[in-house]
């Protein structure tokens, strides 16, 4: 589908561009950065060697992380599916 002055796929093109970025960005805000820590920051446990030598800068235990990463997530967002008028408002 083309539009105006744009070439064909175009439309796709950028969707597939912002999911990129957004997935870029996700990859870069999960990172752990600085030194790893030996024991676990929530239950101070032991973080195993294999564990901190795979994860730089890791922070939690396996069984904590795990515990976090279950936790839901509360996110704000933009309604796609109103109507023209409610966004013109």
């Amino acid at each position: 589908m083309a539009g105006g002055w744009a070439r064909d796929g175009a439309v796709n093109d950028q969707i597939d561009a912002s999911i990129e970025d957004e997935l870029n960005r996700m990859k870069i805000r999960r990172a752990p950065v600085g030194d790893s820590l030996s024991d676990c920051a929530e239950c101070g446990e032991p973080i195993p060697e294999a564990r901190r030598q795979a994860l730089p800068g890791v922070k939690l235990c396996v069984a904590c992380q795990d515990d976090r990463d279950r936790r839901p997530v509360i996110r704000g967002g933009i309604n796609r599916r109103g109507s023209k008028d409610s966004q013109l408002k």
